[in-house]
């Protein structure tokens, strides 16, 4: 009886040795329901930064059908025609009906403003940043692919190359690992609305060719992937007709697809004041510096906040073993290098700017620039920080 178990356990044991060590993460397109919504919260928040760039702004966006949902807090001197923004945004994202705007937007509380007013934090709350050697962005291979597929997606139906597709999308990438490095594409699954009347044969094939195969080479991968394209068989009703959209709700499609923690806190919608945003940029901002100066090969950093104080209560960094120099020197750095106060972090990243509607058409980290055509940087992706840590290896 004991033989029989220990051959049992042996087996079992072989066959967990023979699975694919596999990760998989995920993007999706500005028609998305959920990315309509954050596009409609950081154009609102734009507007107001254009006109009062000390505006002090929560902006929740609910979609559903022709309705459009605004509540939250704004306190500003700007004058903006929010039911205009909307209808413009859903213009510009490939939607040609009219939303109808049913706008509970209100002003900041008091008793949130006196601790934001002498600089203190806008809430409590705990912020992450990553990154790794897997691109030449610092960031994760496959989330990285999933925003290039559905971004090349989008840009071609824009620019009319892309017949019958419409503006919800989505993309998933599943990379196989070998020794903790990824070796090459496992899957391949998009999802792409479609007119009516279109011709499933072309269209598929054009997904695969023109753009999960250019992807793949474009990251000098495998093309023998599984291919997966609509896998219900039919995706005519999208964006916010088809799922109900909210402001908030693609915050891991947004940071790192899975590689790294999220502290729960979303970002559009949200003035720079809100650590949620500011303070998660300056995490990616740190982590990415270090692994940039060589410090290591992979690193992830938590900040946490509590309302009202200027200064994060915690700083906790884990190079998970990659680290050549120890992990509480990297700490010491920060502090004696980088405020990391919500004032200090605005200045450094110049977040006052109206920067903030492109940040969900692509991932909000990974991007030298949010805009090329006007030039408008991630400042949270300059390597302006490379030398603080290199001191430590000198």
């Amino acid at each position: 009886m004991i033989l029989k178990f220990q051959l049992a356990k042996r087996k079992g044991r072989l066959n967990m040795e023979k699975k694919i060590n596999l990760f998989t993460s995920e993007a999706v397109s500005i028609g998305h329901p959920d990315h309509v919504c954050d596009m409609i919260s950081d154009s609102i928040l734009d507007a107001c930064l254009e006109q009062d760039e000390n505006a002090r702004v929560a902006c929740e966006t609910l979609a559903k059908d022709d309705v459009v949902v605004l509540a939250g807090e704004i306190s500003t001197t700007a004058n903006i025609n929010v039911e205009k923004i909307v209808k413009d945004t859903i213009k510009r994202i490939g939607y040609t009906y009219t939303p109808r705007v049913i706008n509970l937007l209100g002003k900041q509380s008091a008793d949130i403003a006196q601790g934001v007013d002498i600089g203190g934090a806008g809430d409590q709350g705990i912020m992450f940043g990553y990154a790794n050697c897997e691109t030449p962005q610092y960031m994760p291979l496959a989330i990285t692919m999933a925003h290039d597929l559905v971004k090349t997606a989008t840009i071609m139906r824009q620019e009319g190359k892309f017949l019958y597709a419409g503006p919800d999308m989505k993309s998933q990438v599943t990379l196989e690992y070998a020794e903790g490095e990824p070796t090459k594409i496992n899957t391949i699954l998009m999802s792409i609305q479609h007119a009516e009347d279109y011709e499933e044969k072309e269209f598929k094939e054009f997904v695969k060719k023109e753009i999960m195969i250019k992807i793949a080479e474009k990251y000098h991968l495998n093309t023998d992937f599984k291919v997966l394209i609509n896998p219900t068989g039919k995706f005519v009703i999208g964006g916010p007709q088809g799922d109900t959209g909210l402001t908030g709700r693609k915050i891991i499609v947004d940071t790192y697809g899975g590689y790294a923690p999220h502290g729960g806190g979303a970002f559009s919608g949200k003035d720079p004041t809100k650590v949620d945003r500011s303070a998660t940029y300056m995490a990616r901002y740190l982590a990415k510096n270090i692994v940039a100066a060589g410090l290591a090969k992979e690193c992830l950093i938590q900040l946490s906040y509590a309302i009202g104080i200027e200064q994060p209560i915690s700083i906790y960094v884990d190079c998970k073993g990659t680290n050549i120099v120890k992990e509480t020197d990297i700490i010491k750095a920060i502090y004696d290098n980088f405020d990391l106060s919500p004032k200090g972090i605005i200045n450094k990243l110049q977040l006052r700017r109206p920067i903030y509607t492109e940040t969900c058409n692509g991932g909000h980290f990974g991007r030298k620039y949010l805009d090329i055509e006007n030039k408008i940087e991630c400042t949270w992706e300059k390597l302006d920080g490379i030398d603080a840590f290199k001191q430590l290896v000198k």
